[in-house]
């Protein structure tokens, strides 16, 4: 006698072992949206103020990153970077043991680089709609460049992108399923592995499933009440 199409029981056992490398998934959705963040302001204040050179260059990194798969990407920083490394370690007479990088080391970096790609938009975008006189009463005020983006254009830019923030964040989540293809062990590489043991991939995939799921939702939930504070701390002050 064949057993049920889906297994119910075999879903929730399993759920508990996948559930263990959510912390990685974590690890890496967070810290690639943090350094995402760092190069998607970086970028956008280039554009915003026209540097040459470095502005045309953000232009060709944003297009690249818009016009290739992620998966394309990862294996580019995973099989680049330590070519790149042990070349510089080669020119200086030394050798670099590319295997002290853990995998998520390049997953960060691949995904920093993809989500900062389209932040940047997002973050200049906002920096553009912030009202020009805020610029004017800044001088007025006699306070520099750097102080009038920090106290001032910045916070109020960040607000504005803040729900394509949220959103960059929760696609980061999702996207780090793709880091097993750089065997990193994280959701779905754990996903796989406990597939791979009993055949019943549809059922763990449904697993897997379930722990995506409310962490998106959780972390959606709590960056909508950080941008409902935010948004009227910005209307107290400014």
């Amino acid at each position: 006698m064949e057993g049920p199409i889906l297994d119910i029981r075999f879903i929730l056992s399993t759920i508990p072992e996948i559930a263990t490398k959510l912390p990685v998934t974590l690890f890496i959705a967070i810290s690639a949206t943090l350094l995402g963040l760092l190069l998607g302001i970086i970028i956008a204040l280039l554009r915003f103020f026209h540097i040459k050179i470095l502005s045309q260059l953000s232009i060709v990194f944003i297009s690249f990153v818009r016009g290739t798969p992620m998966v394309v990407q990862l294996y580019l920083v995973y099989y680049g970077i330590p070519i790149i490394i042990s070349a510089i370690a080669r020119s200086y007479g030394k050798e670099f043991d590319i295997n002290l990088l853990p995998g998520t080391f390049f997953a960060i970096l691949a995904f920093g680089l993809n989500t900062g790609a389209y932040m940047s938009e997002s973050l200049r975008s906002s920096l553009l709609a912030v009202e020009p006189g805020q610029f004017e009463a800044c001088k007025s005020l006699h306070y520099s460049t750097w102080d009038s983006l920090r106290k001032v254009i910045l916070p109020q830019a960040f607000i504005i992108a803040l729900p394509t923030l949220t959103s960059a964040l929760l696609s980061m989540i999702k996207n780090t399923s793709l880091a097993f293809c750089i065997a990193v062990v994280d959701l779905m590489a754990q996903a796989r592995i406990v597939g791979s043991r009993s055949f019943r991939f549809f059922e763990v995939y449904v697993a897997v499933s379930f722990l995506y799921w409310p962490v998106c939702a959780i972390f959606e939930r709590l960056l909508l009440l950080l941008e409902k504070q935010l948004s009227r701390f910005t209307k107290t002050v400014f």
